[in-house]
């Protein structure tokens, strides 16, 4: 990928994601999708809890799972 095309900003951390946890972003979305709760920090906690995500891929997932609405 080159300069002009690099992903910024959460989706920067998604090739990373899914090369280290084996499952691909959209896996990570829908079992967000499929949480009632809606606060950042309790869905970061619950991916790094439950599914041994580290804080900053967890983050990242929980920041453009929330910033698409």
């Amino acid at each position: 990928m080159d300069e002009q095309h690099k992903a910024k900003g959460p989706a920067s951390y998604f090739p990373a994601i899914e090369q280290r946890y084996g499952q691909p972003v959209s896996h990570w979305l829908a079992l967000l999708a499929g949480r009632d709760e809606k606060q950042h920090m309790a869905l970061v906690a619950w991916l790094k809890t439950e599914h041994d995500l580290g804080h900053g891929h967890a983050n990242a997932l929980v920041a453009h799972y929330l910033a698409q609405g």
